[in-house]
């Protein structure tokens, strides 16, 4: 689903207003295919000898291996929360079910671990040069940013007067 998904611009593009136009981008690294040679210890009858795959693949793969295999137990963490501070249900939106909040507990535990993931491998991290300084002030005593100085400036005199 994710291979088919990848190939239309207007759900990889970027939206960056509320405009209705179309949509043009380059796609980025996530929905361009990466091809991968299968080892040789596959055997013989095995019809591949190399898949193309989207990177965005291996993410819905991840999501959806959490999804299945580890978000089922947002419910037996609620429970012994519950347990712990005596409290027989979070709610009574559905009499005798235990309120909205008990049908979520899955979906809340997805959608802290969609947030991390994305944060951590999806997003691109770009660093400006006001965040790389404000880093340099707050981390490094005058000495060491006194010595970075001195060897940014060695770097460089050598990068300008080695390319020339």
């Amino acid at each position: 689903m994710a291979n088919i998904m990848a190939q239309f611009q207007w759900l990889t593009c970027p939206r960056k207003d509320l405009s209705t136009g179309w949509l043009y981008c380059d796609p980025g690294s996530l929905y361009m295919p990466e091809t991968y040679v299968l080892p040789e210890s596959l055997p013989q009858w095995f019809p591949w000898k190399e898949m193309s795959i989207y990177p965005v693949q291996w993410h819905a793969l991840a999501l959806g291996l959490f999804a299945s295999i580890i978000a089922p137990f947002g419910g037996f963490f609620a429970s012994g929360f519950k347990r712990a501070f005596n409290i027989k249900d979070f709610g009574d939106s559905i009499p005798g079910h235990g309120g909205m909040t008990d049908r979520m507990d899955c979906q809340m535990v997805m959608a802290v671990f969609a947030y991390i993931y994305h944060q951590s491998f999806v997003v691109q991290q770009s660093l400006s040069i006001e965040m790389i300084l404000d880093q340099i002030l707050m981390n490094l005593s005058f000495e060491e940013q006194r010595s970075l100085y001195t060897r940014l400036g060695q770097y460089l005199l050598e990068r300008q007067f080695g390319e020339s």
